[in-house]
């Protein structure tokens, strides 16, 4: 199924900010309150009210500034992820080959088959017999060594490994089986060695080779017969298979492949020779009819889920993304997506786009699927629908090219959503520098009128003192009068 995760963020709501007048008449009422009680003015109050008011306006502004940014930012986010998310999930479904052809074996158990990537299969009909299957060669000694006597060396002298005429100087290490083993392993040549123990603890070498007779080898060392693989007058070895060719008929033309896996004879699919074969084995093609009708349904539901989020962001009213051009191309290059050419040439009654097969449009801009229409597309032109949802490299028209061209657009960091973090960022950026500088600047007139605040405290006690002397003092004058 083709899903591509998306998520939405919720615009942050702007904290609120206090007024400048608010801030003054809290300042005022400080004030008023510090000299009516007689204990002085409360200075700190007094202070961070008036700073506030100095710069409430200012820091209103840059917060609704910068709830906006973190809003497109995130905005750009989700849309980034939903496009990719869409493009990287059909993608991977057309690349797993379910929406292809598939060859059909009537007997698997003789030759199994699978479509190579893009291939065209539809009409496939070969008849194939298997009458050989390809072997590789295989040796062994005749002679086991004890257990006690594996790091004994065998005496064979310098090894040569020859294939197709090639020599291949052997490491022998200390000459040991287990060392001519390793030093057969590491030449890389395609022999391969092994130590195989049997039940009564006897130590036989084992080397193989790859299938096909052009891999038949030869092993000898310069003393003698210890170890003689191929050789006329082996008498310490022995064969176990002889490396030969798988031999086929297909549609009547005898031929030999070196492996049983074989991708060069029938035209676009890899064949797997499983067993010999005395009636032939019928390759047919089955088209995905069910996997292309699920994969287009599921298209269309992705689709709408897409533009729901796309659409929600650039909404002219609501949306954070309504005045960034990048969002707005990405949504017109979407709705454009359903009358798109998704192949190439223009044959009068064959298909081209996905409007063609049964995908409508409702009034709001959403997809539904015309099942009808769709199936009888399907029955009439299934290789022209396949077709449309081939891998990229063998349709460059087709949906899966198309939505990763399209993402890779939307998500360009010169023309697309890129480019609108980069500006976005560098705006949030600004924005900090701006808040900073408010709250420098606050902080500088927060000490500056503390200062003020405290000498004009300090006189007030002073005259308040001086009052409070005086009103006594004639108070005692009064009174002895």
């Amino acid at each position: 199924m083709v899903t591509s995760t998306t998520s939405t963020t919720a615009t942050p709501t702007p904290t609120p900010t206090p007024t400048a007048q608010s801030a003054v008449n809290d300042a005022t009422q400080a004030l008023l309150k510090g000299l009516s009680a007689g204990s002085g003015v409360d200075t700190g109050t007094l202070v961070t009210s008036l700073v506030s008011a100095q710069f409430a306006a200012r820091t209103a502004a840059l917060k609704t500034k910068s709830d906006t940014i973190t809003a497109q930012i995130s905005g750009v986010g989700t849309l980034k992820s939903t496009m990719t998310g869409f493009s990287t999930a059909l993608a991977n479904l057309v690349k797993g080959g379910s929406l292809q052809t598939q060859p059909t074996s009537s007997n698997a158990a003789i030759l199994s088959a699978t479509a190579q990537s893009g291939a065209k299969l539809s009409g496939l009909s070969s008849s194939i017999t298997v009458t050989r299957l390809a072997t590789g060669q295989v040796a062994r000694t005749t002679t086991p060594v004890a257990a006690a006597d594996r790091t004994t060396s065998l005496n064979t002298g310098a090894l040569t490994l020859t294939i197709g005429g090639k020599d291949t100087a052997i490491d022998v290490g200390d000459g040991s089986i287990d060392a001519i083993a390793a030093g057969i392993n590491a030449s890389k040549t395609g022999v391969t060695a092994s130590v195989v123990t049997d039940a009564n603890g006897g130590a036989y070498l084992s080397v193989k080779g790859a299938t096909g007779s052009a891999n038949a080898f030869t092993l000898k060392g310069e003393k003698g017969d210890a170890l003689d693989i191929g050789g006329s007058t082996a008498t310490k070895t022995s064969l176990v298979s002889t490396a030969q060719n798988a031999q086929l008929t297909v549609d009547g033309i005898a031929v030999e492949r070196p492996s049983n896996t074989v991708s060069d004879l029938v035209t676009g699919v890899t064949l797997q020779l499983n067993s010999v074969s005395t009636v032939p084995v019928s390759l047919t093609s089955t088209p995905p009819t069910d996997a292309l009708t699920q994969a287009i349904n599921d298209v269309v539901t992705t689709y709408n889920e897409v533009l729901k989020t796309i659409t929600e962001q650039t909404d002219p009213i609501t949306g954070n993304l309504r005045a960034d051009p990048a969002a707005k191309s990405l949504l017109r290059s979407l709705q454009a997506l359903v009358s798109k050419p998704l192949v190439g040439g223009a044959i009068a009654g064959l298909p081209r786009s996905l409007s063609e097969i049964g995908v409508a449009t409702n009034t709001d801009g959403t997809l539904r699927v015309d099942s009808a229409l769709l199936a009888k597309q399907l029955a009439a032109n299934p290789d022209t629908i396949e077709a449309m949802f081939a891998p990229s490299g063998t349709n460059a028209l087709g949906l899966s090219a198309t939505l990763t061209a399209l993402t890779t657009s939307a998500t360009s960091t010169v023309t697309g959503l890129g480019a609108s973090t980069v500006r976005y960022t560098a705006a949030e950026a600004d924005v900090a520098k701006q808040q900073d500088k408010v709250t420098d600047q606050s902080a500088q007139l927060t000490t500056r009128l503390t200062q003020q605040y405290a000498s004009m405290n300090s006189r007030v006690s002073a005259y308040k003192s001086t009052q409070t002397f005086l009103t006594n003092q004639i108070a005692a004058w009064n009174k002895d009068s």
